[in-house]
């Protein structure tokens, strides 16, 4: 017990007075900014696939766009995330010679790989929305596009609302990779604190912690927001 008691001395050492809880906070602040906007950039990119994906295959343009789509979705699906920041950083951006920081490239890939599994989500939505709503949208003169943005995915939404909940959580606990291209996040900071203290321990117990704290915080808030929307559709 003294011995653990030692470490976390050396822990609070670190973290006060040799710039930890800096990086701490600095971690945190890129963790939640690459996973909010990832799944910001998912949501839409998701929503346009999905869209594509679920209208009727009458034009050759319609053809040629879902065929695109079903590409994309196979290659972000079918590659880990680890190895899009990697390609994406270290032989995509050399190539077309961009220069763009860790947590710019990390946004990015983080939101085009959830926009592959958000369509999927999304496409399940829509389809279990009543196909009349569909129907009634176009009997009363709106396209297909205006009846699926202002009708269909609404609805679409709040039957997925837990499933992009979950994509949340799975984007908050991803971000641990991308220090593979020099972003700081959450494991950055905790490890800097183990390099220095030479301990690591404690400083993986607390960033467990804190992973474990954001999750029952989405997970609150994401229960919040079902009930409110049940509180909608029965006063409607």
């Amino acid at each position: 017990m003294g011995n653990f008691g030692a470490k976390i001395d050396k822990f609070i050492e670190i973290f006060i007075d040799q710039n930890g809880s800096a990086k701490v906070i600095e971690g945190l602040e890129n963790t939640l900014l690459i996973a909010i906007c990832g799944l910001i950039i998912g949501i839409v990119i998701g929503t346009l696939i999905a869209a594509v994906r679920v209208m009727p295959k009458y034009s050759r343009l319609s053809r040629i766009l879902n065929g695109f789509c079903s590409f994309y979705v196979g290659l972000f699906r079918g590659t880990p995330m680890v190895v899009q920041l990697l390609v994406f950083y270290y032989v995509l951006l050399p190539l077309i010679g961009l220069k763009m920081s860790g947590v710019t490239v990390s946004l990015l890939v983080f939101g085009l790989n959830s926009g592959a599994y958000i369509s999927e989500i999304m496409r399940s939505g829509i389809q279990s929305v009543d196909p009349g709503q569909m129907e009634a949208g176009r009997a009363v003169g709106l396209s297909f596009g205006t009846t699926m943005m202002k009708v269909v995915i609404p609805q679409a939404i709040k039957n997925i609302l837990p499933t992009l909940g979950n994509e949340f959580i799975a984007l908050i606990k991803e971000t641990s990779v991308v220090s593979f291209v020099g972003a700081s996040d959450l494991y950055v900071a905790f490890n800097y604190i183990g390099s220095n203290s030479y301990e690591f321990m404690v400083p993986y117990l607390v960033m467990a912690l804190i992973y474990i704290v954001l999750v029952l915080i989405i997970s609150a808030g994401i229960k919040l927001m079902e009930r409110r929307l049940k509180r909608s559709d029965r006063r409607n």
